[in-house]
């Protein structure tokens, strides 16, 4: 078997991905799905931890919009993220494969605090590291969570799983016209506005010179093939 192209990776998933085809909750076959894509990843001998976002449960924006404090709301997203992860790592348990959660928050009786020390050894026993409750500040994004856990941990490259494979210069399913970039420095990715990741997240990332691949989610095996340098997606480096 082929070496995989990253030995260390962080995966970002959405939340709203999580739903499946609701609108809201945690889809036992979709989160089934992911984890069994997670463990084949492993399976490739690549680390592999990941960030989930908290919108199929709560968005921190779109509840302060409607009148509570962002601080507040965004707490509330964070504690989403968790449900989220302890969803996943009991998908990934129940299949045979080791995996940990990790908090940003200090919740004991629910889950281990994130170290860096902490993530580097369960990495290197073979768990798959789920890494919850964002950052643990409020007005940052999961998208910057994932950026800024790789840079703290020492992986290779952020894995942006979106709806789509990869970044566009309008939302493709909106615009006919919308044309796909292969390759995209982060200065390109932060002044063309593309809204498959937030502006702090690309300048993290430029800042620490990690790279995104930016892939569809939805196409099964997609994560084994970003890792075995097969796969369809942007790259955002440089």
């Amino acid at each position: 078997m082929a070496e995989p192209v990253y030995r260390r990776v962080v995966i970002k998933l959405s939340g709203e991905y999580l739903a499946g085809s609701q609108s809201f909750g945690i889809d036992r076959p979709t989160v089934d799905r992911i984890a069994d894509e997670l463990i084949a990843a492993l399976e490739l001998g690549t680390e592999v931890a990941v960030v989930v976002g908290g919108g199929n449960i709560v968005r921190g924006v779109e509840v302060s919009s409607r009148g509570m404090s962002r601080p507040t709301a965004d707490t509330m997203g964070m504690l989403a993220t968790m449900m989220n992860c302890l969803a996943l790592e009991a998908a990934i348990e129940g299949k045979g494969t080791p995996a940990r959660t990790l908090s940003a928050f200090v919740m004991p009786e629910i889950s281990e605090l994130f170290t860096r020390n902490a993530t580097h050894k369960y990495l290197a026993e073979g768990r798959i590291v789920l890494l919850g409750g964002g950052t643990g500040n409020p007005f940052f994004t999961t998208d910057t969570t994932a950026v800024l856990r790789a840079a703290e941990i020492g992986a290779q490259a952020v894995l942006k799983a979106t709806n789509v494979d990869g970044v566009y210069s309008a939302d493709p399913r909106k615009d006919s016209s919308a044309r796909r970039f292969d390759r995209l420095t982060h200065s390109q990715a932060i002044e063309g506005g593309y809204k498959v990741m937030d502006a702090t997240a690309f300048a993290l990332a430029r800042e620490t010179s990690l790279p995104i691949i930016v892939f569809s989610i939805a196409e099964p095996g997609s994560i084994g093939a970003i890792l075995r340098g097969t796969g369809h997606g942007t790259v955002v480096a440089g």
